[in-house]
């Protein structure tokens, strides 16, 4: 399923890239960058995906949109360690808000709670730590490349790994294509694939990085509404307040990253 929407997918980016920026553009673009953007989306779009996909027959959906936004705690650490700073007080009091709310959301303070997450809860984590590694690459391959030649590059890396992964795997449980599975396979595509992602590129260009990674944490909010309407699924209290921490630390991460003095030239 993750390799078909991935290759159903593709040529649409393909073909809003090359109405923005143009074939010869893109394919003219620095070779060194477009391999670290093809790294770098092998990293998130296909391990990092199938990590989430696998954990999601583990947890509810509730629980990993929750914990898969804990990357931004995860680059600001990443960013301490290969720039050998120390983080400050208030980076450190932000840190501590995310990472005592995903010890709740986990948990909700009922170690039986904590049992039936914690394989799941892990791999949504390593997810979150090769979204966090996408981001930093972009930091470094997008002044070189744009913002949607890097995209798309990593995307199209990304899709030749799972169209291969899915060739030589095969799957003897897939469902068969008949018109309820091709139209739930074409709102993934088209609502949960390539609108989602032309809208967020759409944003980033009119309110900056910065604005619209703030503006994106109603994302687990909204999948907490949705799992429990859609999917019948429901957090404890001590759930919720794990949430509420969580998008605490964010929030404060990203308002220290907008105040944050930009990098010296190199």
């Amino acid at each position: 399923m993750i390799a078909t929407r991935a290759v159903l997918a593709l040529p649409v980016v393909w073909a809003w890239a090359a109405w923005r920026v143009g074939l010869r553009e893109m394919l003219g673009a620095p070779r060194p960058a477009l391999a670290g953007a093809a790294v770098a989306g092998v990293l998130c779009y296909y391990v990092g995906t199938l990590f989430n996909f696998y954990a999601l027959t583990l947890v509810d959906a509730s629980v990993e949109r929750v914990l898969l936004f804990s990357y931004p705690s995860i680059v600001v650490l990443l960013h301490s360690v290969l720039h050998r700073r120390l983080p400050t007080r208030r980076t450190v009091a932000a840190l501590v808000l995310t990472y005592a709310g995903i010890l709740m959301v986990v948990s909700g303070l009922d170690p039986a709670i904590l049992r039936a997450n914690l394989k799941g809860a892990g791999l949504v984590l390593v997810c979150a730590l090769t979204f966090s590694v996408y981001y930093l690459a972009s930091d470094r391959w997008t002044p070189r490349l744009g913002s949607i030649t890097f995209t798309v590059a990593a995307l199209t890396a990304a899709t030749a790994c799972l169209a291969v992964h899915a060739l030589v795997r095969g799957s003897h449980e897939a469902s068969p294509w008949n018109p309820d599975t091709t139209l739930l396979m074409l709102g993934l595509v088209v609502i949960g694939t390539v609108l989602p992602m032309l809208s967020m590129a759409e944003g980033v260009r009119r309110l900056g990085a910065q604005r619209a990674a703030v503006v994106s944490t109603i994302g687990p909010p909204t999948t907490i509404f949705l799992g429990a309407w859609l999917l019948g699924e429901r957090l404890t209290a001590a759930q919720w307040a794990g949430v509420l921490l969580i998008v605490a630390g964010i929030l404060v991460l990203e308002a220290l990253r907008r105040r944050a003095p930009g990098p010296a030239p190199d």
